[in-house]
């Protein structure tokens, strides 16, 4: 089972475009020292979108190898075509991936019942285990509670990460999944704004994108709901809140890899068609971003 407070990494990049590697090592690093949970390379956050599929792959691998088997990487591997997805997966698997993460198929909306196959084909091809995402505000297609239900019978599908806007589907999954008689199936939140109501119903952490700019503190956060600590997790919420908020101010991961540079933990690249920060977002930004980092 996935735990905690999983980075949904950026993929740093230079001013032309190319990915910075040296950049990317060292914000594997930084997460490891700060006492992240887990790492999802080539996720949205980490522009998945304008990656060719060799620089896919090359993101995963340079992150499983730099990571060295000191927290779980979960690759994004999905795809709107199957096959491709399956292909993705096959490659992270073979690259030593601890679990994939699978978006649903975006833009080509397919039915409940087309979902349901779609997954079901990447989970017989594969061995690694497949956590669910869902984020329909992007993708424009919802997985239904039941047929993530539906899904969490399959050998090899384990969790979901839930980012469709209403913290209550949480309730909803977890009981499409009990009437299957699963038990061992985890949801993670994907909006980090409602994390902890999402914990309070039976998520077990978040892939989150604060875990960018603030990886200590998302990481403590998780950490002391889990063990029981809601008094520190709600006050520590309650500083996070504001930079959930700001982070998104514009289309994802802008705000974020901005901040991240302007931090001086990466150069400043995004890839059309995202382009960088608007200024008059930039001193609201840095100083949410500091405001709850401070002790």
């Amino acid at each position: 089972m996935l735990t905690g407070s999983i980075v949904a990494l950026v993929t740093p990049m230079h001013e032309s475009g190319e990915v910075a590697w040296d950049a990317l090592d060292e914000l594997i690093e930084w997460h490891v020292e700060s006492g992240t949970h887990g790492i999802v390379p080539m996720g949205t956050t980490g522009e998945s979108a304008t990656l060719d599929t060799e620089e896919h792959l090359q993101v995963i691998k340079r992150t499983i190898d730099q990571v060295a088997g000191r927290m779980p990487v979960i690759a994004g591997t999905g795809s709107n075509s199957t096959a491709e997805a399956i292909h993705q997966t096959q490659e992270a698997q073979a690259a030593g991936a601890d679990a994939c993460l699978l978006v649903t198929p975006y833009y080509n909306r397919p039915t409940q019942e087309g979902l349901f196959r779609h997954f079901e084909a990447i989970a017989t091809a594969t061995s690694v285990p497949v956590v669910l995402y869902n984020v329909p505000p992007r993708t424009g297609c919802d997985l239904a509670a039941e047929t993530v239900g539906r899904l969490s019978k399959l050998d090899g599908i384990v969790g979901i990460k839930e980012a469709c806007g209403d913290a209550l589907r949480v309730t909803h999954i977890r009981d499409a999944v009990a009437a299957q008689g699963v038990e061992d199936f985890f949801i993670l939140s994907g909006e980090d704004a409602q994390t902890l109501q999402m914990m309070s119903l039976g998520a077990v952490g978040t892939i989150s994108v604060t875990a960018n700019v603030l990886p200590a503190q998302m990481a403590e956060f998780c950490a002391a709901y889990l063990r029981g600590d809601t008094d520190q997790a709600l006050a520590l919420d309650q500083k996070l809140q504001p930079v959930h908020d700001i982070i998104f101010v514009e289309s994802s991961p802008t705000p974020t890899k901005w901040a991240l540079a302007d931090l001086g933990r990466m150069p400043g690249g995004i890839r059309l068609p995202l382009i960088p920060l608007s200024v008059e977002h930039h001193q609201e930004v840095r100083l949410r971003i500091q405001a709850a980092g401070n002790n």
